[in-house]
This record gives structure tokens, C-alpha cells and sequence, in this order.
């Protein structure tokens, strides 16, 4: 090798050593970056989440008001709207000594029979521990099947003229699949151990006395839902047939109806029927610190991929 080519050699190697100490100067650099943040995001998360539970307790700190708790979405079981994430927002409204008379403000398609009955109950419940205290549910865009069940509890009921309300019925929907099995030439095994285990299984055939049995329990669910609408709107309720036939009506209708009583928002309950204008959100949410560690997970995670050079399509990173 000549003296040229090994001054060549010993460029290259100089240069790919140079670009490995940079690359590795530039990574070190990302990693220091990057437990930054993370420490600076952590100080911060305990610093808000201190401030966050004496401005949660603060605002508890108050004279007489309107107490107002949400009932937003599907009524479901670990949902927002679940049983326990609404009763509980309901204790603490009756129970605290400045509650003049709460609102349940409700914007929900319904959902499950069980949850939503409940929820019925423990209005009930509180309405006769807590007799001079009135609750009031008011309407916005919708209080349909399950929702309506949990209004049906409520002093009165406000509505806006658009709303939608009714659907007092119940249903069970599915798909089948046993002709399609057939032309595709597959074959069903089921095994069970009791005559009826399959029952609504999509891949074998309904039955008649499945069929009985199933509109049976809806029967059956849909007359509770039938007595405790009637139970919670008494003489108010009108006598149209169509009325527990599963429709459902604009607000405007749904008065002429019995099903509301009368046209106002939140904040004309407070300041006109209940006497309170000030309100106060006693709606059951999670702490600070859990919203604020869900965000702070997603912030750290785009750091880390920023800090390993980690490029990711848009929208992967939620």
C-alpha cells in the first residue's frame, strides 16, 4: 500500500470516527433533553395536582347555590355516565349544607336498563332523605330510552324546544349468519351443555321459542320502564297510545306529551324556579392528577420518540 493510499485510510477512519463522536454527542444531547423535560413535566404534574385538589376543595367553599351534576352519554358501566360515577356526583350536591335544590342536566341516548335504574333509585333515595331539597332534570340535546328512565325520577322536567325525548321501549339487535355459512361451505360447531346455552348465537337459526323468550324478557323490561315512568310522572302524563311505543318527540311535543313539564335551561331553573343563580359543578370527574398523568403520558411519550430519533406517521401518537 502506498504511502497515498494509507493517508487515505487514515482519512476515513479519522472521518468515521469523528461522525461516530458526533452521532453519539447528538444522542447524548437528545437523552439529556429529554430527562429535562421529564423531570421538569413531573414537577410540575405533583405542583398542579396540589393546586389543582385546593382549588377543587375551594370551590366547594361557598354560600347558597344551585347544585348541577351531568349526565352526558351512553348510561353504561365504567362510562362517564355509569351508575356510580352519577350517583356519587348526586350524594355530594344533596349532602353538602348550601344546596338550595339541584339540577341533573342530561344529554343522553340512553343505554343500560340496570345502570339507568340505578341511578332512578338513588334519586328516589336522596329526594326522601333530603325532602327539602328539589332536583330537577333539564334537557339539552337529548333524554331518550335509558335517559328519560333517570329523568322520569326528577321533580320536573325542562326541556329546549328542540330537544328529542321519549323512546320509552326497549330493544335487542344482532345480525345471522347461517346462510352465509352455508354458501361459504363452513361448517358450525357448537357445543353446549343446556338445551338453550346457543341461544342467539348469529351463526345458528332462531327458533320460535327463542324468539318467544326473547320478546318475553323485553316485555318484562319494558313494563318496568312503563311503571316507573308512570310511577315518576303521575297525573302529568298524557294518555296518547304511541306514547311507550318507543318514539320520541321534540321538546316542544314532548310537554303536550306529559312527558316535561316546561321550556328552560340549567340557568333559568337556578336563577327562576330553584331561586339560586350561582351554580356549583358537583359532577363526579377524575382528580386532576389522572387527567393530567393521561396528558403527560402522551407529551412524554413524543419526547422520548424526539430523543431516540424516533420518527412516527402523523396521528399514531394519541
Amino acid at each position: 500500500m502506498s504511502i497515498e493510499d494509507t493517508d487515505r485510510h487514515h482519512r476515513k477512519v479519522l472521518e468515521k470516527l469523528a461522525g461516530e463522536s458526533l452521532v453519539e454527542r447528538r444522542r447524548a444531547r437528545r437523552w439529556g433533553i429529554f430527562f429535562k423535560l421529564l423531570t421538569f413535566a413531573y414537577v410540575t404534574f405533583l405542583l398542579l395536582a396540589v393546586l389543582g385538589a385546593i382549588v377543587e376543595d375551594a370551590s366547594r367553599i361557598t354560600g347558597p347555590h344551585t347544585a348541577l351534576v351531568d349526565l352526558q352519554g351512553v348510561i353504561a358501566a365504567e362510562e362517564d355516565a355509569s351508575a356510580d360515577r352519577v350517583s356519587e356526583g348526586l350524594r355530594a350536591a344533596f349532602e353538602d349544607a348550601n344546596t338550595k335544590g339541584v339540577i341533573l342536566r342530561i344529554n343522553s341516548p340512553g343505554g343500560s336498563p340496570v345502570q339507568s335504574s340505578y341511578i332512578n333509585r338513588e334519586i328516589k333515595r336522596l329526594r326522601a332523605k333530603y325532602p327539602d331539597i328539589p332536583l330537577y332534570a333539564v334537557v339539552e340535546d337529548m333524554c331518550a330510552s335509558g335517559g328519560y328512565f333517570v329523568a322520569a325520577a326528577a321533580d320536573k322536567i325542562y326541556v329546549n324546544e328542540s330537544s328529542v325525548v321519549g323512546s320509552i321501549g326497549v330493544l335487542s339487535s344482532g345480525f345471522g349468519f347461517v346462510g352465509t355459512l352455508e354458501k361459504l361451505g363452513v361448517e358450525r360447531r357448537l357445543n353446549t351443555a343446556g338445551e338453550h346455552k346457543g341461544f342467539m348465537d348469529p351463526f345458528s337459526p332462531q327458533t320460535e321459542e327463542d324468539r318467544a323468550h326473547l320478546n318475553q324478557l323485553l316485555g318484562q323490561i319494558h313494563q318496568q320502564f312503563i311503571s316507573v315512568v308512570r310511577e315518576g310522572r303521575g297525573d302529568r302524563l298524557g294518555n296518547d297510545p304511541q306514547l311507550f311505543s318507543g318514539l320520541f318527540w321534540t321538546g316542544e311535543e314532548s310537554i303536550r306529551l306529559g312527558l316535561a313539564d316546561e321550556i328552560a335551561s340549567a340557568g333559568q331553573v337556578a336563577r327562576d324556579v330553584i331561586g339560586e343563580e350561582e351554580i356549583v359543578d358537583f359532577t363526579a370527574r377524575d382528580d386532576l392528577a389522572t387527567r393530567l398523568a393521561e396528558k403527560l403520558g402522551v407529551g412524554a411519550a413524543k419526547v422520548l420518540s424526539h430523543a431516540l430519533g424516533i420518527s412516527a406517521p402523523a396521528g399514531t401518537l394519541r
